[in-house]
């Protein structure tokens, strides 16, 4: 009893911080919105076309502009007031999110319109996700406990991810997809009002004494002398191209091989996020210390065997059992990457390095969905997803070589170190 109380404790330890905890409660709430609207987009997309190509589509309209103005994002993240950039951009989130739920209402809409909406709320998350990564690590008081925060974010994301499709799919068979629309633009109000109550340390203006150019190019000059934070953001840049558009096929799936509805689509997009939420409270009771680069090569391992074995499963209970294991494998490609980069990088470099986190992450996948989409046409929707399962595997031998190779050099180290000290004896 003693062992599991000490255990939640370790979980949970970063709700210490009262102005973390009114930032979980909000995102929590919008999240779900957030992803009742992914999964009415998509349904309204396919529905709309019958394409899945219009769904790679779909994915590269709403993340590629991050991809073009990340690094943009953060420079304004290192130069400016974060909290401020996130309560605007916040609020452009929900301007844009009430825009759409009007369009969808209307009922009068078309294809293009959806794209448009799409690519500027890209644009926002540009310049959103550096100042609010950044802001978590002035959120936390006890900096020993910002790894956890980041883990329980992501189990925040991914619950969301299980109640939100889910719930999009019953809202869309019962109510109709502008109820989706609606509730999202709503859920923006619960973050916006968290913001509003928390309590930071006095913003301290620092002179900059490069312009933004400037600035860019030293994040740039940053990253490359660091290779434990240069590595981890090719290998995330690697999976968001060639195995993280995986989703964009569950449509497919969804209405063709399981000859279901909306409804189906929101499960299996749920038990996506059941296994994500999964591989997120796991990173979050790990001890402080874990090999985290080691967690993240087995969990990329595990993220291709659940692809491979979903592919071709028509039986549907199997197939939510294979592609739930995908999701708990996928999930340290996110929050492990994350935290390495958190913890690792220079404060003053904190929002530049995180932008080219989100150019790994939101650019390569928009790029990845249009390639999986055109893939798909060519050789089928079945073969295309066992792809990227093995992509995935081969994506962590080189992972594996990574660690081996780092293995060594530390081990000369110290031999070279023994040898110095036996010297000097």
């Amino acid at each position: 009893m003693s062992t599991d109380i000490i255990k939640n404790a370790r979980t949970f330890r970063a709700f210490k911080s009262r102005n973390y905890r009114l930032f979980f409660t909000g995102q929590s709430i919008s999240l779900i919105g957030t992803w009742m609207q992914k999964t009415a987009v998509s349904w309204v997309i396919y529905t709309l076309t019958h394409s899945t190509f219009m769904l790679g589509l779909t994915l590269f309209a709403s993340l590629f502009p991050a991809f073009l103005f990340s690094l943009i994002g953060g420079v304004v993240s290192d130069r400016y007031n974060r909290y401020r950039v996130l309560l605007t951009t916040q609020i452009a989130s929900l301007i844009q999110a009430v825009l759409l739920a009007i369009l969808i209402l209307l009922k009068h809409y078309e294809v293009w319109e959806i794209l448009t909406l799409s690519v500027i709320l890209g644009i926002i998350n540009a310049f959103d996700v550096p100042a609010r990564q950044s802001l978590v690590f002035e959120m936390v008081e006890d900096k020993d406990d910002l790894p956890n925060a980041l883990a329980l974010n992501s189990s925040m994301v991914n619950l969301s991810r299980i109640v939100g499709p889910a719930l999009a799919g019953l809202v869309l068979e019962g109510i109709g997809d502008g109820a989706c629309f609606l509730l999202n633009a709503l859920s923006f109000v619960a973050v916006i009002i968290s913001l509003l109550l928390m309590k930071l340390p006095k913003y301290m203006h620092l002179a900059h004494k490069k312009n933004v150019f400037g600035e860019f190019k030293e994040g740039m000059a940053y990253i490359k002398r660091t290779p434990s934070i240069s590595f981890v953001l090719i290998m995330l840049a690697l999976v968001s191209l060639l195995v993280l558009p995986f989703s964009t096929l569950i449509p497919y799936y969804a209405r063709d091989v399981f000859h279901g509805t909306a409804r189906t689509f929101g499960v299996i997009d749920s038990f996506i996020g059941l296994g994500a939420f999964s591989g997120a409270i796991f990173l979050a009771s790990l001890k402080t210390g874990t090999d985290l680069r080691k967690i993240l090569f087995i969990n990329t391992l595990v993220f291709g065997v659940g692809l491979i074995l979903f592919s071709h499963e028509h039986t549907y209970w199997r197939a939510l059992l294979f592609v739930t294991l995908a999701g708990f494998g996928m999930m340290s490609q996110i929050t492990v990457t994350n935290t390495i980069i958190q913890t690792t990088a220079a404060p003053k470099m904190r929002g530049r390095v995180i932008s080219y986190y989100a150019l790994a992450f939101f650019g390569m996948q928009p790029l990845g969905g249009l390639l999986v989409g055109t893939i798909s046409k060519y050789i089928g929707t079945t073969d295309t997803l066992m792809g990227q399962g093995f992509a995935a595997l081969i994506l962590g031998s080189i992972h594996w070589r990574y660690l081996h190779k780092e293995k060594l050099k530390r081990q000369q180290a110290m031999v070279l170190e023994e040898g110095h000290g036996f010297q000097a004896i």
